[in-house]
């Protein structure tokens, strides 16, 4: 009884070295290797800072992940007057209601691109942007290489 007793707290570190061990490789990306690349792929191309044109785009991006979930990945590159949704004081009037959904679905997976040519126009950095955003340098050339890569690739 003596040894079962002191068994118990290595057991027990053992069983949670074995839980951390099987929690790892889920994290950092690494459950796209585990599960592969998701079926569908789409990029955005958000071009324009009238609002009810960004909140047909944004409803949009939420209507295909709401239908085909985690079998998606989604990419929305702001070029233009459309950059205006990504910023934190935007020069042109944006709604915060859209920058909050944006926000959310980020929060979902989908990747919000900045163009950098745009930001240098601007005279914008990094720190201008929501937290959320990803700069590239070039805005077109984001759309380009995604299409390239398989991505279907949605304006209007």
């Amino acid at each position: 009884m003596t040894a079962n007793l002191s068994r118990a707290p290595l057991l027990s570190a053992l069983f949670w070295l074995a839980l951390l061990g099987l929690a790892l490789p889920l994290s950092a990306g690494a459950a796209d290797d585990l599960f592969g690349e998701p079926k569908h792929k789409v990029i955005y191309q958000l071009n324009k800072a009238d609002p009810e044109y960004m909140e047909s785009v944004l409803f949009s991006v939420g209507e295909m992940l709401r239908k085909y979930g985690d079998d998606i990945h989604i990419v929305v590159t702001a070029i233009g007057p459309g950059l205006h949704l990504l910023g934190k004081l935007p020069e042109r009037p944006v709604p915060g209601i859209l920058q909050e959904r944006a926000s959310s679905l980020a929060m979902y997976g989908v990747e919000f691109h900045a163009c950098g040519n745009t930001m240098t126009t601007l005279s914008w950095s990094e720190d201008d942007l929501l937290d959320f955003a990803t700069v590239v340098p070039i805005g077109a050339d984001d759309l380009m290489l995604y299409q390239e890569k398989g991505y279907a690739y949605i304006s209007w």
